[in-house]
């Protein structure tokens, strides 16, 4: 029998996870009280055998409110669990603190752990806390910081499509080290040595997905080199990863802006990989 344990942070795209797994042929319960984990699986796997492709799998969601001690329980229960010879698998869901602020505002929903003592930024600070656990057991953690809704369905989908599959998902983020590294990255590589478009007055208003942005770059000798390194870079480690059981990676290039240089390097591994059979997601930050 297979298993998925969903759990993250508030407003870190729980819900969407679980429909996706629903739609998939997951039968999905939320919610679930943390003591009731160990004997719901072992009752499963003699009701529901099969998995693997949605059929007979089951997902459980799991959040903050099991509390403290219930939660520090969690990777016991999971060892036992997996030794009882069930496939059990953890997704966590993850975003930066101002994102989930943005998120609950513009839902105007209220946060599980808020109350008149306690604002918004502090329960989710608490929150993460109180989910480190689940967030140490993880077998996938996914930070939706920067992904929309079907990024996330697509994601989760698939993770759990790799069975047979050799190549793992990859997101390739392109970004500004002005506005900070993204989080959860695997990989973050530093473009700015190369020569700035920026500084070209008729290139400075474009961005890197403009022919003109990437034949000034193509006629760089230090771009061209820098690109065929990280492919050999990557093509080099990715491998490992997935060997390692990773269910996706997410690689950052970054720039001064993020506007030019990061971009055409982001749009120059996505042509690379999805050759290689890679399903790849693109997120160009300073570009949304």
């Amino acid at each position: 029998m297979e298993l998925i344990i969903v759990s993250g942070l508030s407003g870190a795209g729980k819900s969407v996870a679980l429909r996706t797994l629903e739609d998939i042929g997951f039968v999905c319960i939320d919610n679930l009280p943390l003591f009731l984990l160990h004997d719901l699986a072992l009752g499963l796997k003699q009701t529901r055998p099969e998995g693997g492709d949605g059929r007979g799998g089951t997902a459980i969601g799991i959040d903050a409110r099991s509390g403290p001690d219930l939660l520090e329980q969690v990777p016991g229960v999971v060892k036992a669990l997996e030794a009882r010879g069930i496939s059990i698998r953890v997704i966590f869901l993850d975003a930066d603190t101002p994102t989930l602020v943005s998120r609950f505002s513009e839902t105007r929903r209220k946060h599980p752990l808020t109350d008149a003592e306690r604002p918004l930024a502090e329960a989710i600070e608490l929150e993460r806390r109180l989910l480190e656990p689940l967030r140490r057991t993880a077998t996938t953690q996914i930070d939706t910081s920067y992904t929309n809704v079907h990024e996330l369905r697509e994601l989760i989908r698939e993770n759990l499509n790799r069975k047979g599959r050799v190549r793992a998902p990859l997101l390739l983020q392109s970004f500004g080290f002005k506005n900070g590294i993204p989080a959860a990255v695997d990989f973050v590589f530093d473009v700015r040595c190369l020569p700035n478009p920026h500084w070209q007055p008729e290139l400075r208003p474009l961005t890197g997905l403009d022919p003109e942005v990437a034949g000034f770059l193509e006629g760089s000798p230090e771009a061209i080199r820098m690109r065929e390194d990280l492919i050999d870079f990557l093509d080099r480690w990715v491998p490992r990863f997935e060997n390692d059981g990773r269910s996706y990676l997410t690689i950052g290039i970054g720039c001064t802006g993020g506007r030019h240089r990061s971009v055409f390097m982001v749009n120059a591994l996505q042509r690379h990989f999805e050759g290689q059979g890679h399903q790849v997601l693109v997120r160009h930050r300073e570009l949304a």
